[in-house]
């Protein structure tokens, strides 16, 4: 089955400005993620972990992501410094077009770290890259197979042998005509708190918000378009899991929903200050409706979508 819709098309929204840009280098520290530690050199890269994840393939990868990049756009990035140097954590990024991918994947690899990350099966099919995405770590994930609590314990497996992973909670490009984030899936709050449990702790959980993509022509990206992306603070759920060892085989319905919505309004919340701009007033756009809704009143049910 398709997926609903079509991303909407480049003249849906304007580049990011130059202007746009250095408000946000005023407010914030902006690095060029696409080389190696580029918040300094006091930084550990995890060995074991690149050393485990074909790290020819894996260099390879980086490099050639690097020159396309730097060849069609001016890359920047702020809270790099945040990427844990050790440990499981989960990074929960935006997709608001298929080039933004590489962005988080190239940051946090640039940082010393390998996630792991869940991608729809279809990419590992894509002409050249397909098998290299395979080899650096993409876990592939049939869409619309009914293996959704598979992928979702797959995914927990990989936080809880210690390794980071990273995942796309809207499921597919986002269908927001005006390319806000919309609504997400329930996998990365179910796969944040049912980790935690089984380990005993929190799950640092960031979010990775990336725009100016959106606005790039592939076949002439010339002159190079601005893209930002903002590595957030780590989003605090630790009043969701005060009673997690009396849940029972899962976590609750009610804690899985109230973090769906925190991670939602927290990557709008981000996106907004990159783009510049104030969020719909008219709410956010749900993808299994294909239209904006207001937000809920408080403890009311997400509308999930299709698994992606």
């Amino acid at each position: 089955m398709a997926s609903k819709g079509k991303p909407s098309p480049r003249s849906a929204v304007s580049p990011l400005s130059d202007a746009q840009v250095a408000k946000l280098a005023k407010r914030h520290r902006l690095v060029d993620p696409m080389h190696d530690f580029p918040t300094g050199p006091n930084r550990k890269a995890k060995v074991e972990e690149i050393n485990a994840q074909n790290p020819k393939a894996t260099k390879r990868l980086l490099t050639g992501v690097d020159v396309v990049f730097n060849a069609s756009c001016k890359t920047r990035a702020w809270g790099l410094d945040r990427v844990p140097e050790d440990g499981p954590f989960i990074t929960a990024a935006s997709h608001v077009t298929m080039f933004d991918v590489f962005v988080p994947m190239a940051s946090l690899f640039h940082m010393g770290r390998r996630p792991r990350y869940m991608a729809k099966a279809e990419m590992a099919k894509w002409p050249l890259i397909g098998k290299w995405f395979q080899l650096v770590g993409m876990q592939p994930v049939q869409r619309h197979s009914g293996k959704a609590k598979q992928i979702e314990e797959t995914s927990i497996d990989i936080l809880t042998s210690g390794r980071p992973l990273t995942v796309w909670p809207e499921g597919t490009v986002t269908r927001d005509p005006k390319k806000w984030v919309m609504s997400i899936k329930e996998g990365v709050a179910y796969i944040a708190l049912e980790s935690s449990r089984r380990l005993g702790r929190q799950v640092p959980l960031y979010l990775a918000v990336t725009w100016g993509a959106a606005s790039i022509n592939h076949w002439w990206p010339w002159p190079r378009k601005n893209v930002v992306m903002c590595y957030d603070h780590q989003l605090d759920y630790s009043d969701l899991l005060v009673d997690m060892d009396s849940w029972g085989e899962e976590p609750p319905a009610e804690a899985v929903n109230e973090l769906m919505w925190r991670v939602l309004k927290r990557m709008n919340t981000v996106l907004a200050e990159i783009r510049g701009e104030q969020f719909p007033a008219e709410g956010y756009w749900d993808y299994r409706s294909m239209s904006r809704k207001p937000w809920p009143a408080a403890g009311g049910q997400f509308p999930a979508g299709e698994v992606e």
